[in-house]
């Protein structure tokens, strides 16, 4: 194993006191290839182009002598650190940090960052960071080959938001650019590269250009805690409300009981793409939105998709809605993560299966209805939970019965989950 190892954190400006001692005194030195031309580089230590960090882990643990691990940014955050520590390795690391590349491009654009979710994008997994775009109004990505400012704007589709697109931070080819996402997939982008994306309801629109202090405008209010805190902001407190916290009137397969065991059987999560069709009211669509993650409301009603986005304004959470029937309407979406169903019965049931969702979560009316919808789900492949639900709401000043309600919530499990 070396001797030493330390890991250094490069932003682009000169290197620390202890920076250059560690690397002076390396007979290993492993980084990108931008970093090994560094002149503080000692040039009788062994160097290594670190494409694998497991690859270099294991070189490392080989070596005897002193090594060291150049990284862009702070390699604590999102970075190799994590790797160099992984049990199968057994490296002890020292840390000599740097800036972020998240802090500098956000220091570029001259906006905070606190409030700003912070994802990391890969080609394998790109769509969970594409959800958490659709579903915040500020979110630092962290880009890679092949999932960069141009991917992420396509998956983004007609979810229309604002890119600050900050190129090569900290080196001489550093560029900062500002446009909207439609604009992202027409250039060609270096790596790496940190995207800035904002915009949705609530958020001033950043107009295009060349200089990041366009999106100066483009705040959020400050707040206590670092990133987006789930739930709604302000003062409502709780999940499942009654129609009056939402100013509408809700129908009986909306009603705050199965609305809850129904949330519960979603189970959203930041990075998922959740479907809700049929959203009524909309209180469905923003209870589940509230959870940080990304919600495609559709309904056939023209008023109802109204009362959605309104609520969703109210509420401040991002939603996207869309007016159609399902399930044509249903062809051009993206992938779901779970999908809950408002009506539509055993049809929309099967369309939704035919997609390979991990839930299918629903309800019905009729003990005929519910077995079609469990014949439905379980010919797609889901195992079926199917519950009968009756809540009554009573005055407990007499005792009196104010809202009945009586349904059979299924959802349909994928056996592997």
């Amino acid at each position: 194993m070396a001797d030493r190892v330390t890991v250094i954190g490069w932003d682009g400006t000169p290197l620390t006191d202890a920076a250059r001692s560690a690397l002076g005194a390396a007979t290993l030195v492993a980084g990108a290839a931008h970093h090994l031309t560094l002149p503080e580089v000692p040039p009788g230590a062994e160097r290594i182009r670190l494409g694998s960090v497991d690859l270099a882990a294991r070189r490392i643990a080989q070596h005897r002598g002193s090594a060291v691990v150049l990284a862009d940014g702070d390699p604590g955050f999102f970075g190799v650190v994590r790797a160099l520590r992984a049990p199968e390795h057994g490296l002890e690391v020292e840390v000599v940090p740097a800036v972020s590349s998240v802090a500098t491009a956000f220091a570029r654009a001259g906006m905070p960052w606190d409030d700003a979710q912070v994802v990391v994008a890969h080609s394998r997994d790109l769509r969970r960071a594409v959800n958490v775009c659709r579903a915040h109004t500020k979110v630092a990505v962290l880009t890679s080959p092949g999932a960069g400012p141009a991917e992420l704007a396509l998956l983004l589709g007609p979810v229309h938001r604002t890119f600050v697109i900050c190129e090569a931070l900290g080196t001489e080819r550093e560029q900062v650019t500002v446009l909207t996402s439609d604009k992202a997939a027409d250039h060609a982008w270096r790596d790496p590269n940190v995207v800035i994306v904002i915009g949705g309801s609530g958020i001033a629109p950043v107009r295009g250009g060349s200089s990041a202090g366009a999106a100066r405008g483009a705040l959020q209010s400050g707040g206590w805690i670092a990133g987006r805190e789930p739930g709604y902001p302000g003062t409502v407190r709780g999940w499942a409300l009654p129609g009056p916290a939402y100013g509408t009137a809700l129908s009986e397969s909306e009603s705050p009981q199965l609305r809850s065991l129904q949330l519960a059987r979603v189970g959203p999560r930041l990075g998922d793409l959740v479907w809700d069709i049929g959203a009524g009211s909309g209180a469905a669509a923003v209870e589940t939105a509230g959870f940080g993650a990304a919600v495609i409301a559709v309904d056939r009603d023209p008023d109802a998709c109204e009362r959605t986005a309104t609520l969703a304004r109210r509420f401040a959470v991002q939603l996207q809605v869309i007016q159609g029937v399902a399930p044509g309407v249903l062809e051009d979406l993206p992938e779901p993560d779970v999908v809950r169903i408002g009506g539509g019965g055993a049809p929309v049931v099967a369309a939704c299966a035919a997609r390979r969702p991990e839930r299918i979560v629903t309800q019905a009316t009729t003990r005929d209805e519910a077995e079609a919808i469990g014949a439905a789900l379980e010919d797609g492949g889901y195992a079926v939970e199917c519950v009968l639900l009756q809540s009554v709401e009573l005055d407990t000043r007499g005792w009196t019965e104010r809202e009945r309600a009586v349904a059979f919530m299924l959802c349909g499990h994928r056996p592997h989950q």
